[in-house]
């Protein structure tokens, strides 16, 4: 029996399994809208199958985009694999991907009810809210899911590490609370290189594939791995929906997933370093991120209070939460002072990102639940890590006086 692959090689070569017959090296791109069909009885056959959530029969055809595309597929084999999951299913954004789920999984499955850990992405935590899918929602800390679970709950979703101030929750733990309800984990700022939900019992690992799968900033996606039962229901609301991924954005992700591990881990350890100047600015108050314990320590599995990071994860990611000393009005003025750092959403890119998610990312989330007004998510990407420092320490030092003034920083957690 051939011996486990190491998953940078799982990265470069997964999803390429037809290529050789394909008599191609290079990922190719099918743009096609519409494909034969073999004659009335097979395609109708065909068409049934793949609008029900199955996949194209051998001898049929793949019929019309909406229901199936090669170049997509290839993808969504990738990141299964990625994700030791069974199969895949990719969307045309992360928020489509999470909309399909709770329709999968509440009122199309007579289950009304979701279980949302927050803090959650502020689309995610607004559209749990709105009503808008016909789901009853109940927030709650990661040691209540047990008691927020009702009969007719269809649905636990957590975030973690969450957005934006990095929260850690235990996937074991709350998947032992949810009982038979599925957990959907947003992996987003872990990737599969960091995390894999399901093997710690998850039901389903998503992403809003836009960021670090991707990771050049030019592409919009959503992609959730899973069981291939889950996967049908998942794709029969892709086909009903319309929620699909374009060929062309397929083909940007697959090619970014060959770069994951190695950009992952360049941006990680930037990020650490990058933490450990942070904590010693006398302009930052607190800064979050996974594993930091205490002022002094060093950023990584050493501070990780509860041992979660260190039965879940293999590190501790790319993205920094800090809250500035001088509140909005400081907050506010780094954002605008940063050269290096583009101030703009989205995260896990090449190019450093700043931005301030209660004005922005979490403006829809209700005041109780909101980050507070002082608080800058950072995205680390490839740049040097010395060069990105000295682009913070210009913008701090362009700060009011009275912007910086006050008592030593509180002792830090990441880790709650």
């Amino acid at each position: 029996m051939t011996a486990p692959l190491h998953p940078d090689t799982v990265a470069v070569h997964s999803g390429r399994s037809d290529l050789q017959g394909l008599g191609v090296h290079a990922l190719p791109i099918d743009l096609s809208t519409t494909n034969p069909l073999p004659d009335i009885e097979r395609g109708g056959e065909s068409y049934e199958a793949m609008a029900t959530g199955g996949r194209p029969p051998a001898d049929g055809s793949m019929v019309y985009a909406r229901l199936w595309n090669p170049t997509v597929a290839r993808f969504e084999e990738a990141l299964a694999e990625l994700e030791h999951a069974e199969a895949s299913v990719a969307f045309a954004s992360g928020m489509a991907a999470m909309t399909a789920v709770i329709l999968a999984h509440g009122a199309a499955a007579g289950k009304r009810h979701v279980v949302a850990v927050r803090p959650l992405y502020g689309g995610t935590d607004h559209l749990l809210g709105s009503g808008l899918l016909g789901v009853e929602t109940t927030y709650c800390e990661p040691d209540e899911v047990a008691s927020s679970i009702r009969p007719d709950t269809g649905l636990v979703v957590v975030e973690t590490p969450a957005n934006p101030t990095l929260d850690i929750a235990d996937i074991a733990a709350v998947v032992a609370q949810a009982g038979g309800v599925p957990v959907v984990v947003d992996n987003t700022f872990a990737t599969p290189v960091l995390q894999n939900p399901i093997d710690l019992g998850a039901a389903m690992s998503l992403h809003s594939a836009t960021k670090y799968l991707g990771g050049h900033g030019d592409v919009i996606a959503g992609v959730v791995a899973c069981s291939e039962q889950t996967a049908e229901a998942l794709r029969r609301v892709r086909a009903v929906t319309g929620g699909l991924l374009h060929p062309l954005g397929a083909y940007l992700l697959h090619r970014g997933l060959t770069t994951l591990p190695v950009r992952m881990r360049a941006q990680q350890e930037s990020a650490r370093r990058i933490v450990q100047w942070l904590i010693d600015r006398p302009e930052v108050a607190e800064v979050w991120y996974p594993g930091l314990r205490s002022k002094g320590s060093y950023p990584g599995l050493d501070g990780d209070q509860h041992g979660i990071l260190e039965r879940q994860m293999r590190g501790t990611g790319a993205m920094i939460a800090m809250r500035m000393r001088g509140g909005f009005a400081a907050a506010s003025a780094v954002t605008s002072a940063t050269e290096l750092f583009t101030h703009a959403v989205s995260l896990g890119g090449v190019d450093s990102l700043i931005q301030h998610p209660a004005a922005l990312t979490h403006r829809p989330v209700p005041p109780e639940a909101r980050p507070a007004a002082d608080v800058l998510r950072l995205s680390i990407g490839l740049e040097n890590a010395d060069d990105l420092i000295a682009d913070l320490a210009r913008a701090f030092a362009a700060l009011p006086a009275d912007e910086t003034a006050g008592a030593a920083p509180e002792e830090l957690h990441a880790v709650r």
